[in-house]
């Protein structure tokens, strides 16, 4: 039975003496002097904030994009053991020592330095050369701006590394489909390619262009596997069932797995759960969840309640009403109704407060049992100050003259009845038997005598005058087709009214609540509100120093300076590899006119190059080309603001191009030995001066070292740089 041992045990390896040098040289390339500068790089101002959020658990919402990228930045602040102390409020501002720069730059420079061995290999999978690999390897290599990406707290470089990392992943699982189908590897490679497309779109939303163009590749493959009469129909039905389960369903669930991390990491209240729904609010730690804890669930007739509306932007309001009362006359000379001033108010405040009363009764006190309100039901709005009738009659309204004033109602014994009957409707109701619930039902109030609808007007637009204290206008909104969010309203804060006196009521409604219910929202309502106002949620864009156009990027007119020393003339600028960009340039256009030129002669039936040549030809373009358009133009159609590091992963993909463009030139045109011996030599002259550029830049790359005012008005090669020149 040991006879095996009699042998020794012998493990062979095959070691890929390329791809283990470019692997080391590209961590050495962005891993050197990763703590320097010691200071806040550009967005780092931005994206540490989130950090720190992350550290103290505290709620946020960024509108830039999912989770997962700043799950990963904080990440390496959580390996460093960063608490989340730092005030990021200026570029520059030098890190104090708790805050661990290396372990927070670190998870973006492993990142991009596996750029550069991903670069080789998907060069390998679509059957190039080692040689032209090689070079695509090293042209990511030099390229400054990658560098100067990947060395600071930013996404870009992740980002990268996540789309290369898909590309690599699909062309190794295709290569293996003719002969390994269904084989342990084949599984590996295609569960990885939905597993990095979903991390790329969890990074940012760029990412997402990427995974369209692999679906759209992966679908072609799979139209021409239909043809192929070798191929069964359940071998077909297994293919595309492996294809949709690996590259849709694995990559929906992952994504949503990040959701369900972010939101369990940060169950504490803070400043950014404003924007949310009073549902969301209530379900963190502190903040609202403070005051609505142990509300009663059901709103009843006597129930005393504040009302947010759910619009939740440009901020949150109640609505709100006071003594004052509308002036008599307006600055334009038209008039009031002279009633209690009705308004939406920014802060909370004991004049939120409104008893929810039956028509029918007196009493403003809960029964027992309680009587919930139903969706359809009448009722009447109570301030609870003042006990005047929320109302709305046919009177213009102070801001919005096309809609009805409301008011809460003072009898001044003329011809203009109470107005006061308003019916609730449950927008987000299940059934037409739906109770009005605290927190989680939202409501529109429609006026029965008008048909007017409660909306706050004054979110969209200008707040009162003087006499209204500058709060916002609430109006009955005559014209009311669909469910606009500045029409429906929650309950946020919650009793059971008990006192029917009026001086006890008012004790009341200063005074906490004390029952006990649970209003947690699930997992999916959480992320479908998260989900929502991000991609809705837009801050105002603002002309940045260093924003720029799409146009600007393929002739690198722009620059972005990311951090200046405060005494000497050290800088780091995101600036790229001239000699690279302007290649990368030529490749894409020559390969569009030689690709123009090969199918107007096919279609002639003039084959100029063999048919396995012109495939390769087509793929490579396929996946370089169209991984740098679809990166590339839908810039065009965006209207934010732009910045030059937006235009990174369409550069990766376009300087994988070149490498493809030379090679086929070399194999295809340069028939001749004298050709290609020249061609060779020029493409030695032409890596020499990419490599040149790289040196020239490396001092603004890395920032040190320190240059003279001679030798960084020397780097000006162009007029749009902005090259930072101390005055002397």
């Amino acid at each position: 039975m040991l006879g095996f041992l009699k042998e020794p045990v012998v493990v062979t390896a095959k070691i890929n003496v390329n791809l283990v040098a470019l692997t080391v040289v590209g961590l050495i390339s962005r891993l050197w002097g990763l703590c320097y500068p010691r200071a806040v790089v550009f967005d780092e101002v931005y994206y540490g904030q989130f950090v720190s959020l992350y550290m103290k658990r505290i709620f946020f919402v960024d509108d830039s994009g999912p989770p997962f990228g700043h799950m990963l930045l904080a990440l390496g602040g959580y390996l460093g053991g960063f608490d989340g102390n730092f005030l990021w409020n200026r570029i520059g501002a030098e890190y104090s020592m708790n805050v661990p720069v290396w372990s927070l730059r670190l998870l973006p420079a492993l990142a991009g330095a596996l750029c550069v061995p991903l670069a080789y290999q998907i060069l390998v999978e679509l059957h190039f050369s080692h040689c032209a690999a090689l070079g695509a390897a090293l042209l990511i290599l030099l390229e400054n701006s990658l560098i100067t990406q990947s060395r600071f707290m930013l996404l870009e470089s992740i980002l990268i590394f996540f789309i290369l990392l898909a590309v690599l992943s699909y062309l190794k699982f295709y290569n293996l489909q003719k002969h390994s189908a269904f084989s342990g590897s084949w599984w590996f490679w295609l569960l990885l390619t939905g597993v990095a497309c979903s991390c790329a779109v969890g990074v940012k939303y760029m990412g997402l262009f990427t995974y369209m163009l692999l679906l759209a590749i992966a679908g072609l493959h799979f139209w021409h596997m239909i043809g192929d009469q070798n191929l069964s129909n359940v071998s077909l039905l297994c293919h595309f069932l492996a294809r949709g389960l690996a590259l849709i369903i694995i990559p929906m669930g992952m994504y949503l797995s990040f959701f369900y991390v972010h939101l369990a990491l940060l169950y504490r209240s803070g400043p950014h759960d404003q924007i949310m729904t009073s549902a969301f609010q209530a379900s963190l730690e502190g903040g609202l969840a403070r005051i609505t804890q142990g509300q009663p669930l059901e709103v009843a007739y006597g129930s005393q309640i504040t009302l947010r509306n759910v619009l939740g932007k440009p901020m949150q309001c109640w609505l709100h009403s006071h003594t004052n009362t509308y002036p008599i006359r307006y600055e334009n000379g038209r008039g009031s109704s002279h009633q209690q001033q009705v308004t939406c108010y920014p802060f909370k405040d004991v004049n939120n407060w409104w008893i929810v009363k039956d028509p029918g009764m007196q009493q403003l006190v809960v029964s027992n049992p309680p009587r919930p309100v139903r969706h359809g039901h009448i009722v009447q709005l109570v301030h609870g100050i003042t006990t005047r009738y929320l109302n709305t009659h046919d009177v213009a309204a102070p801001l919005s003259p096309h809609s009805q004033e409301v008011s809460c109602y003072i009898d001044y014994n003329i011809s203009m009845p109470a107005q006061n009957l308003w019916r609730v409707e449950i927008v987000n109701r299940e059934s037409d038997t739906d109770v009005w619930k605290t927190i989680l039902s939202e409501v529109r109030f429609v006026h029965v005598n008008t048909s007017a609808v409660l909306k706050a007007s004054g979110l969209s637009g200008a707040s009162l005058p003087e006499w209204g204290y500058r709060q916002l206008e609430v109006v009955g909104e005559k014209l009311s087709k669909g469910y606009h969010q500045s029409m429906v309203w929650n309950v946020e804060e919650h009793r059971y009214g008990k006192s029917q006196e009026q001086k006890e009521r008012e004790v009341e409604l200063h005074s906490p609540t004390q029952m006990d219910i649970s209003k947690n929202l699930s997992f999916m309502a959480k992320f479908t509100e998260l989900q929502w106002k991000i991609l809705t949620l837009k801050n105002e864009d603002t002309e940045h120093k260093y924003s720029s156009s799409a146009l600007d990027w393929i002739t690198m007119d722009t620059n972005i300076a990311y951090w200046l020393h405060p005494t000497s003339g050290a800088q780091i600028h995101l600036l790229g590899n001239i000699a690279t960009w302007a290649s990368a340039n030529a490749a894409a256009l020559l390969y569009l006119c030689l690709s123009l030129w090969y199918l107007l002669r096919r279609r002639r039936k003039i084959y100029d190059i063999p048919e396995d040549a012109w495939q390769l030809w087509v793929s490579a373009g396929g996946v370089c080309g169209g991984g740098w358009a679809v990166n590339y133009l839908p810039f065009f159609l965006m209207e934010k603001t732009l910045f030059l590091y937006h235009y990174l992963p369409a550069l990766t993909f376009q300087i994988l191009l070149i490498p493809v463009v030379l090679q086929h030139l070399g194999d295809h045109l340069c028939r001749s030995v004298l050709l290609k011996s020249m061609f060779s030599a020029l493409i030695v002259a032409w890596f020499s001066s990419v490599y040149f550029v790289y040196c020239t830049f490396s001092p603004v790359t890395y920032g040190q070292p320190a240059l003279s005012l001679t030798e960084l008005k020397a780097l000006r090669w162009k007029d749009t740089w902005n090259i930072l020149i101390r005055k002397q």
